[in-house]
């Protein structure tokens, strides 16, 4: 049985995937470097740490790769105003809060971004604990972000709740099982295949859907 569950973040409970995308684009431009924005949509949910020698190659990385984080990082703050929550993230988190769950909010991003999405889901009201980039060597899809955050709450046993593909290899490395929204852009397919327990359209649907998973009301 679960004592712990781990929310992703970035994409999951706050609508951000856009901007990070919108922010890399703008960011490789700097550098003279086009990338069609669908394509490094496709690498969101990796840190920065993997991103760029995913999308732009080795050699960019090599060559620029800490100065196109620094650029991403001041693009991003110029769009972090827009990022909205995704309806239905308070009320979910407060839900598996009362089921009796451990609940850590699962993030590498800088602490000031991961305060300010705390700060829209009012998390910090529900969370046990809660990761930022100075938790972490490596971001997904290394499973270091799943650990550190067990870690937080010495919890035994997880479940993680996340929107990409990355977040389903991380766990799966430390043999943490998963649970999926869309809200990242993913297909089902690609979910389940990247071995995914369950998918859901949307946080409300997952939330409606909580006794039919891991996150079930403990029996008594």
């Amino acid at each position: 049985m679960a004592d712990t569950a781990i929310f992703d973040v970035d994409g999951t409970l706050v609508d951000t995937n856009y901007q990070h995308a919108l922010a890399w684009f703008r960011a490789l431009r700097r550098y003279d470097i086009t990338r069609p924005i669908w394509r490094l949509h496709r690498g969101i949910g990796m840190g920065g740490d993997q991103f760029v020698a995913a999308v732009a190659g080795r050699e960019v990385e090599e060559a620029h790769g800490d100065d196109l984080r620094a650029a991403w990082q001041e693009e991003f703050e110029q769009l972090i105003g827009e990022i909205q929550p995704f309806a239905g993230a308070h009320e979910l988190l407060a839900d598996v809060k009362e089921r009796g769950f451990r609940l850590v909010l699962a993030s590498s991003g800088k602490t000031e971004h991961v305060e300010a999405f705390l700060d829209l889901i009012d998390g910090r009201s529900l969370a046990d604990a809660w990761t930022t980039s100075d938790d972490v060597q490596a971001s997904k899809p290394e499973p270091d972000l799943v650990s550190a955050a067990l870690a937080k709450v010495e919890g035994a046993s997880g479940v993680m709740v996340g929107d990409s593909i990355y977040d389903a290899q991380a766990a799966a490395k430390v043999d943490v099982p998963m649970l999926g929204v869309r809200t990242g852009g993913f297909s089902v397919g690609e979910l389940l295949e990247a071995g995914v327990l369950q998918v859901f359209d949307s946080l409300v649907a997952f939330r409606t859907s909580l006794d039919g998973t891991p996150l079930a009301k403990p029996r008594r």
